[in-house]
């Protein structure tokens, strides 16, 4: 037997395709109707029972006749997926990847003459051999508040081929709009820097919608990945290598002036940075060992330090010396920290929050902006230009 129905669902065989029949038909109700199928109205791709679906794919719903009502996409892995209904609504598709390896149900409804189909598509996603996932969002310490100069540094479990397809789904959003860019650091891992520094006091949300994106080379985003920052205080320190003393201010007030021994200039090594640094870490105590000397040569030297505050990745602190006290403040005698007294050094210490900036003067030797986080020696317009989407 052959039948078509209200909404041009053509039907063959017995019993049973009566009973799908007379669902399609019933004055007011639903009827479940498998997509794809000749004569639906309302069709989804992919359709019931596919497999194997690239994770870059599409979902598309559509309507032949009558209007769509509702579309709703429900996944056994990672975040909604949401879409777009056009504004005639005849069709609808998704506005993001989808999930490796996950299943995926898309119901739908449609409204023709009144009445309403729903229509159901169940399909599988490609599980990838080889996924791509971010192992590291810095900064990551809970509760942790940091300067206002801080980045967002992320480092990937393997190199990125098409690092625009994956910055396009990293996004930041401050409580205050500030303009910032992305710049590539090798293949595996990608910093964010503002034009200029965050304004204080807020919060800043970082978003990677990877799960589902194609990396090239046949690997997939394995999951999204989200992480909240909080922006303390404005601590900026501003220093003088050639006049001994640096001024510690927060939100633009003074808090204190302290005398510092900086490097003696002896060597290159010895002779502290010029420039715009960030505060990167702390420890207390820290054993400094010459670079590049073994004990017996010349220069060698290992002292146990206390309250010390990292600001460069050639070996530069501002940390407790005691034992400089009397050239604090006066000559420069340090092989390229920032000596400063037991008591100034453990409240700088008390105080330092990462991603404070301190701006040195008065040196030959400029700090490289891939030094540490260094990263504001870089004129904006250049950072920008180690974005992948420039």
């Amino acid at each position: 037997m052959r039948v078509k129905g209200r909404f041009g669902l053509v039907v063959t065989g017995g019993a049973g395709a009566m009973a799908i029949l007379a669902a399609g038909c019933s004055g007011g109700g639903k009827g479940e109707l498998a997509s794809g199928e000749s004569g639906t109205p309302v069709t989804i791709t992919p359709a019931n029972g596919t497999a194997q679906v690239k994770p870059d794919g599409t979902i598309e719903v559509k309507a032949s006749r009558g209007k769509l009502e509702k579309v709703t996409v429900q996944g056994d892995k990672g975040a909604a997926v949401t879409g777009r209904l056009a504004a005639d609504r005849k069709s609808w598709r998704s506005a993001r990847t989808l999930a490796p390896g996950a299943s995926y149900t898309v119901t739908a409804q449609g409204r023709d003459d009144g009445k309403t189909s729903t229509v159901t598509s169940a399909f599988t996603t490609l599980k990838p051999s080889k996924t791509l996932s971010i192992t590291d969002v810095t900064p990551n310490l809970k509760g942790e508040k940091v300067g206002v100069g801080m980045p967002i540094i992320l480092r990937f479990n393997r190199p990125v081929a098409d690092k625009a397809a994956v910055e396009r789904v990293l996004k930041v959003t401050p409580d205050k709009p500030v303009e910032g860019a992305w710049r590539w650091i090798g293949s595996d891992q990608v910093i964010y820097r503002t034009k200029t520094y965050w304004q204080p006091h807020q919060t800043v949300r970082f978003q990677a919608d990877l799960a589902g994106v194609n990396a090239g080379g046949g690997v997939y985003g394995a999951k999204d990945v989200q992480q909240t920052l909080t922006i303390g205080a404005a601590q900026i320190t501003t220093g003088s290598i050639s006049g001994h003393h640096m001024t510690v201010k927060r939100d633009g007030r003074k808090l204190r002036t302290i005398p510092f021994s900086a490097g003696n200039g002896q060597t290159r090594e010895f002779t502290t940075t010029s420039g715009v640094h960030l505060l990167m870490e702390k420890g207390s105590p820290v054993t400094m060992i010459s670079p590049g000397r073994k004990e017996g040569d010349p220069g060698y030297y290992k002292t146990v330090v206390n309250y010390a505050v990292r600001f460069s990745n050639s070996g530069e602190y501002v940390h407790s010396a005691p034992w400089s006290v009397g050239s604090q403040g006066s000559a420069n005698v340090s092989h390229g920290c920032l000596n400063v007294s037991p008591a100034d050094a453990s409240w700088f210490y008390r105080i330092m929050q990462r991603g404070d900036v301190l701006k040195l003067t008065g040196s030959d030797r400029e700090v490289e902006w891939d030094n540490g986080m260094s990263y504001w020696q870089l004129p904006f317009e250049k950072w920008k230009r180690g974005s992948a989407l420039s």
